[in-house]
């Protein structure tokens, strides 16, 4: 902007020069011991006044390049809001929970190999005594996961609030946003919230589903070990024959 107001300085300067130079026409005449031109006096006023034209027209050019600069740095101003640390940290201690579940893993490296171990196909091998371990442990490791869901349940719940909160906090910064690039940012986090209460949603019927998929496989492994029970009670079907 300073170059082109030097600029129009410069033209100025030079139209002023011009009517300076220039040669006195037949018209001219002497008043007051001074050379007085009508004509050269006319073309000077004009050229003044189209000086003065060009020089307003660029005066609205710069205050209008100076508006639109103005307006970009609004649309490029950053939002000064953000609800990611706050999101992550709520997702991190979910994550938590079910790292530190109880019982068997969430991985699928090891949850076959687990599972086979816990809930065997056969029992005809085992003792009764090791059937009565056996069911002692599922019980234990349904009664396990029944409590990682309630827990589960009950921080998704200490997570609604939370967000509750963090909703009106992105929905008030969308309000109040000066720029494109504010409310775009503002519209993100809000698909952040979204994708947050989606995911939690997910690691929560993963642990109800898991609990339940347990307490089914233990009432399968009760009617397993009653069969094998029945036909060692039952033995070969053959009455008993004093000898």
């Amino acid at each position: 902007m300073q170059r082109k107001m030097k600029t129009l300085v410069s033209t100025l300067a030079l139209a002023i020069s011009a009517s300076i130079v220039q040669a006195p026409s037949a018209n001219a005449f002497i008043l007051g011991g001074i050379v007085y031109d009508p004509t050269n006096y006319a073309q000077n006023l004009l050229t003044a006044a189209r000086t003065l034209e060009m020089i307003n027209n660029q005066i609205k050019q710069l205050t209008n390049e100076a508006a639109m600069i103005a307006n970009q740095a609004k649309e490029l101003t950053q939002l000064p809001y953000s609800a990611k640390a706050a999101l992550k940290a709520r997702l991190v201690e979910i994550d938590k929970l079910i790292q530190t579940a109880n019982g068997l893993a969430y991985d699928v490296a090891t949850i076959d190999t687990a599972f086979k171990t816990l809930f065997p196909e056969d029992y005809s091998a085992f003792s009764n005594l090791a059937m009565g371990a056996a069911a002692n442990a599922h019980w234990r490791e349904a009664s396990r996961a029944l409590n990682d869901a309630l827990v589960m349940q009950a921080k998704v719940t200490e997570t609604i609030a939370l967000d509750v909160t963090t909703l009106e906090e992105i929905v008030t910064e969308s309000e109040t946003a000066i720029g494109g690039l504010q409310v775009e940012q503002a519209g993100n986090q809000l698909l952040a919230l979204q994708t947050k209460q989606s995911m939690q949603t997910a690691q929560l019927l993963a642990v109800q589903y898991r609990a339940e998929a347990l307490d089914r496989a233990r009432q399968l492994q009760t009617e397993e070990r009653a069969r094998i029970h029945r036909g060692r009670f039952l033995g070969d079907g053959a009455a008993y024959t004093p000898s």
